[in-house]
C-alpha cells in the first residue's frame, strides 16, 4: 500500500465528555489530535445532568473552573427517598475525590469540554459524520471515512491511531464487528426539564427508590431522580434496568408522567405548561458491554465501550476517566515504532480498564440482577433505609467513592470486595 500522509497522530471520533477528555489529555502531551463531531455545538444530549465527585475530579484534571461563578450548581450529596424514609447523605470526605457534586446541562457542558480540548491544542471539526474505518492491507485501522457538512461530501482522514468515543450507538466499533454483549446489564432512561421555583435550587441530588402513580399504592417499575439546575428548572427522569420484567415492555414516557402526577402540585411537575421540551430517552450501556477495548488500531472510550456504572447509571465520570487513560497509553505507544512494540503498549489499555473497574462492574452486574426483583428491593429498602451508617456505606459503593489506600473501614471493605470479585 502506498504511504499516506497522516492528518493527525490520533483521530478521536465524537466530542462528548469521553472524546473531549481524550483529546485534551493527548494535546496536553503534544500529540496532534483531530477531534471529529457529527453535530454542531451547543447541542442537547439525554442525561440526568448530575455529576458525582468522581466526575468533578476529572473536570479538575482538565483544568475546568467548577466554581458557582463559572455557572456550576454545587451539591452536598444524595437525598434518597424510599420505604417511607427521606435520607440526606453527604458525599464522603476523601483524599482522592472532592467532597461536592455538580449539576450543569449537557447543552453547554459538552461545548465547554470541547473548547477545553481545543484550548489544549486539539483540532475540532464539527459537522463531520464518521461512517467507518479506513483499513490497510493487514486490516489495521489507519483512518476514518466521513461525510462533511450538510451536503455530506465524502472525506477521508488518516492517523496511526483512532479513538472511538461515539457514544451508545457505537457505529464505529460496529463497523469493525464489535457488537454489544447481551450478557451485560443495560438500562433505559428518560428525562424532561420542568420549570420549578420550589425545587430548582437544591443542595442535594435526589434519588427515588420507589415510584407510585397518583391514586394508587401500586409500585411503578424503575427508579427516579429530580436534579435542580439552579436556573429555575429541574431535570426529572427515571431509569429501568434490563433485569426488570418491565424492561422493553413499558411506555417509559407515560411512566414518567404517571409518577410526576403524584408529586406535589407546587413543584410544578404536574403542569404541562411548565415543561420545557419533550420527554427524551437514551440507552445506558453498562459493565463493559462492548469489548475488546483495544483492537486493530482502535481504542474504545466511554459509552462506546459500555462503561456506564451498573450501580448508579453514571456514565460521564467513566467516559472522562477512560479518555484520560486512553490518552496516557496512546502517548507511550506512539513513542514506539509502529508494529509489535506499539501494539504491546496499546494492549495495556484494556488490561488497565479491567484492573480498575472489572471487579467493581462484576459486583454491579450482581446488584442489577438483585434489584430487578421487586421482593428483594422492597426488603432492602424497608430494612436498609432507616440505618444511616449502612446507607453511607451503600452511597460509597454505588458512587464508587473510596480512597484506594488507607481510608476508613468502609473503604477497606469495598476495596476488598472489588479486588476479590472476578473481573468482567
Amino acid at each position: 500500500m502506498t504511504a499516506v500522509e497522516n492528518d493527525a497522530d490520533v483521530i478521536v471520533v465524537g466530542a462528548g465528555p469521553g472524546g473531549s477528555a481524550t483529546a485534551y489529555h493527548l494535546a496536553r502531551h503534544g500529540v496532534r489530535v483531530l477531534l471529529l463531531e457529527k453535530t454542531e455545538f451547543p447541542r442537547e444530549k439525554v442525561c440526568g445532568d448530575g455529576l458525582t465527585p468522581r466526575a468533578v475530579r476529572q473536570l479538575i484534571r482538565m483544568g475546568v473552573d467548577t466554581s458557582p461563578e463559572a455557572g456550576w450548581l454545587h451539591n452536598r450529596g444524595l437525598r434518597v427517598i424510599g420505604g417511607g424514609v427521606r435520607l440526606e447523605l453527604d458525599w464522603p470526605d476523601l483524599a482522592s475525590f472532592p467532597n461536592y457534586g455538580l449539576v450543569r446541562t449537557r447543552l453547554d457542558f459538552d461545548d465547554l469540554l470541547a473548547k477545553q480540548a481545543v484550548g489544549a491544542g486539539a483540532t475540532l471539526r464539527t459537522g463531520v459524520n464518521v461512517i467507518g474505518p479506513v483499513l490497510d492491507d493487514a486490516g489495521q485501522v489507519i483512518g476514518v471515512e466521513a461525510e462533511n457538512g450538510p451536503d455530506k461530501a465524502p472525506v477521508t482522514f488518516h492517523a496511526p491511531l483512532v479513538v472511538a468515543a461515539d457514544g451508545v450507538s457505537g457505529r464505529f466499533p460496529l463497523a469493525l464487528g464489535l457488537a454489544k454483549r447481551e450478557d451485560r446489564p443495560i438500562g433505559v432512561a428518560v428525562r424532561r426539564y420542568y420549570r420549578s421555583e420550589v425545587r430548582h435550587d437544591d443542595d442535594y441530588l435526589e434519588s427515588w427508590l420507589e415510584l407510585r402513580a397518583k391514586g394508587t399504592n401500586e409500585l411503578l417499575p424503575g427508579y427516579g431522580w429530580i436534579f435542580g439546575l439552579g436556573d429555575g428548572r429541574v431535570n426529572v427522569g427515571l431509569g429501568i434496568l434490563n433485569s426488570s420484567s418491565a424492561f422493553g415492555k413499558t411506555n417509559y414516557r407515560r411512566l414518567l408522567t404517571d409518577w410526576l402526577a403524584n408529586t406535589p402540585p407546587e413543584w410544578g411537575m404536574t403542569d404541562e405548561t411548565n415543561a420545557e421540551g419533550s420527554i427524551l430517552g437514551a440507552a445506558l450501556p453498562m459493565g463493559f458491554n462492548r469489548v475488546p477495548h483495544y483492537t486493530r488500531g482502535v481504542m474504545l472510550v466511554g459509552d462506546s465501550g459500555g462503561m456506564v456504572n451498573p450501580f448508579n447509571g453514571e456514565g460521564i465520570a467513566y467516559a472522562m476517566e477512560s479518555g484520560e487513560l486512553a490518552a496516557e497509553v496512546a502517548v507511550q505507544a506512539l513513542a514506539r515504532p509502529a508494529g509489535a512494540e506499539r501494539e504491546r503498549a496499546l494492549l495495556a489499555y484494556p488490561q488497565e480498564l479491567k484492573t480498575r473497574f472489572g471487579g467493581y462492574y462484576r459486583l454491579g452486574g450482581i446488584f442489577v440482577k438483585l434489584i430487578g426483583r421487586p421482593e428483594i428491593m422492597r426488603v432492602a429498602t424497608k430494612h436498609g433505609m432507616p440505618h444511616p451508617t449502612l446507607m453511607r456505606f451503600v452511597l460509597k459503593l454505588l458512587a464508587n467513592l473510596t480512597d484506594p489506600r488507607g481510608g476508613d473501614a468502609m473503604d477497606r471493605v469495598i476495596n476488598a470486595m472489588t479486588r476479590v470479585a472476578p473481573a468482567v
